[in-house]
């Protein structure tokens, strides 16, 4: 390509760029000719202000159900935790009432009236401000409430009834705080045993 040639090139090229700005800055121009009507801003605006308020309502009603389950549940930890002082309570009266030591003490019922109590006061507590025991003997076994710790055969109930409270479980108002550990029921596996006693013929 001769230098002739090159410059033909370059300027041709820079005349197209020219070309593309012109058409580029005349299409703005075409844009700003056509100017919006009152009506057309009026309901752009409208839409605006409607998305506005449609997003204040939602932080609003986003604030208030955090409001309301900081004022229900605010002690949910220090509750959760409190349940251990209740356990060991409950441990305690076991124990004086299993001591031999203590039976024939003429104190050991004074001792444990004075316990139960202090028990009492934190049931009512706990009662207050809506922690509930969960009621979960005869129940039919729920897993939104109740943790199963081992299985026990009984042919007189449906199977998957609890019918051993290994340890209580509470519900804070509507939320759980800790689920009841439980015994349930299972039937007597009948056809293990039918084959267990085709083994012991056939021996």
């Amino acid at each position: 390509m001769t230098k002739s040639e090159k410059k033909d090139k370059e300027k041709n090229l820079s005349e197209e760029n020219k070309e593309t700005l012109k058409n580029h800055q005349e299409q703005e121009k075409g844009d700003e000719i056509k100017e919006e009507t009152p009506e057309e801003k009026l309901k752009i605006t409208q839409e605006k202000l409607l998305r506005t308020m449609a997003e204040m309502e939602n932080q609003r009603r986003r604030f208030e159900k955090e409001k309301q389950e900081a004022f229900d549940f605010g002690g949910f930890n220090l509750a959760k935790e409190s349940l251990a002082l209740l356990d060991n309570i409950d441990r305690a009266i076991t124990s004086f009432k299993n001591d031999e030591n203590l039976k024939n003490s003429k104190d050991l019922n004074k001792i444990i009236d004075g316990i139960e109590i202090v028990k009492n006061d934190l049931v009512s507590t706990f009662k207050k401000n809506d922690v509930m025991h969960i009621e979960c003997m005869n129940k039919k076994f729920d897993p939104n409430y109740h943790q199963a710790m081992l299985e026990i055969e009984d042919e007189t109930k449906e199977s998957g009834t609890v019918v051993q409270e290994i340890q209580k479980g509470y519900m804070i108002k509507d939320r759980l705080l800790r689920p009841s550990l439980v015994g349930v029921t299972k039937k007597r596996d009948k056809t293990g045993e039918k084959a267990k006693k085709n083994e012991k013929k056939n021996d």
